[in-house]
């Protein structure tokens, strides 16, 4: 839900703006300070979110020109939000600021449609779909030593390589103080526990191997598996999570500049010409807002 939500609030201000740009009324409030038409209205919005809005509608246009999602499969997405927050659902529509569902099915379907422009050329095996499913069944004892370059994680390197003991060094090494004096150890940890640079390292390794230096956002991490063992936690079945794994590989695999890219390059073979004087020029820089 974290990628929706994130453009909720634009596409909320979108539906508003065209709403009112299909009103058949000149007024949309009276009051007796005076009424607002829908010109000010229209104006006001445009000045407000109509750059934004007008990428929005432009992108949505192109990638629907070029990608297809059918009723079917944003009705299947609807549905898991609805089953996911059940007499919570229409309370957080309009947290969320849609107006009714029809608006959120609408987002679904742009949702879904940049999932198909990620998605486009990327190829997925059934090995890679198998091996991320087993790393959903197993969980991993592990211990790490923490080091804040990657020099000092290969001076790590080359003392184990040597014969010194991984406890040893990370008592000595490591700047996890949370676990240096236990040697580094970790514990077990499921899938999805670790931030993923260092989940797929450690998965990657078998009992008793050492990695190679895994840079984090937390530093350079040389990793040491223990022990891996089935979790206790019943999961669904590879073909229930199929779908699931192939997009979670696929968003491991495209980073978001490389989805922008492709975007820019549709929206500029588009041929666009803006006929709003203000907003003529926003397409020209292809600085548009990563998806």
């Amino acid at each position: 839900m974290k990628k929706l939500a994130i453009a909720v609030t634009l596409t909320a201000s979108m539906f508003t703006l065209a709403a009112c740009n299909n009103d058949d009324s000149d007024t949309v409030v009276e009051s007796n300070a005076g009424d607002v038409t829908k010109d000010e209205f229209y104006e006001e919005l445009k000045n407000r979110y109509g750059e934004a809005v007008l990428r929005d509608l432009v992108t949505t246009k192109v990638l629907s020109d070029k990608y297809e999602v059918s009723d079917d499969e944003v009705n299947e997405e609807v549905e898991m939000f609805k089953e996911q927050l059940g007499d919570q659902f229409e309370m957080w529509l309009q947290q969320q600021g849609f107006g009714n569902e029809d608006q959120f099915r609408d987002v679904m379907r742009i949702s879904l449609l940049q999932e198909e422009a990620r998605a486009d050329g990327v190829e997925v095996t059934d090995e890679e779909i198998q091996n991320k499913y087993d790393q959903r069944k197993t969980e991993i004892s592990a211990q790490h030593i923490l080091v804040e370059d990657e020099e000092t994680a290969n001076e790590v390197l080359d003392k184990l390589d040597e014969g010194s003991e991984f406890s040893g060094l990370a008592a000595e090494y490591s700047t996890d103080e949370s676990n240096a004096e236990d040697g580094g150890d970790l514990g077990f940890f499921g899938y999805g526990e670790m931030v993923p640079e260092f989940q797929d390292a450690a998965y990657n390794l078998g009992e008793g191997e050492i990695s190679e230096p895994v840079q984090t956002q937390h530093g350079f991490h040389i990793i040491k598996v223990n022990e891996k063992r089935e979790t206790e936690e019943e999961i669904a079945s590879l073909d229930e999570m199929k779908e699931d794994l192939r997009r979670e590989i696929i968003t491991e695999k495209v980073d978001n500049q490389q989805v922008q890219q492709k975007i820019n390059d549709l929206i500029e073979e588009a041929d666009i010409d803006v006929k709003i004087e203000e907003l003529e020029n926003i397409f020209d820089t292809q600085d548009a807002v990563a998806y």
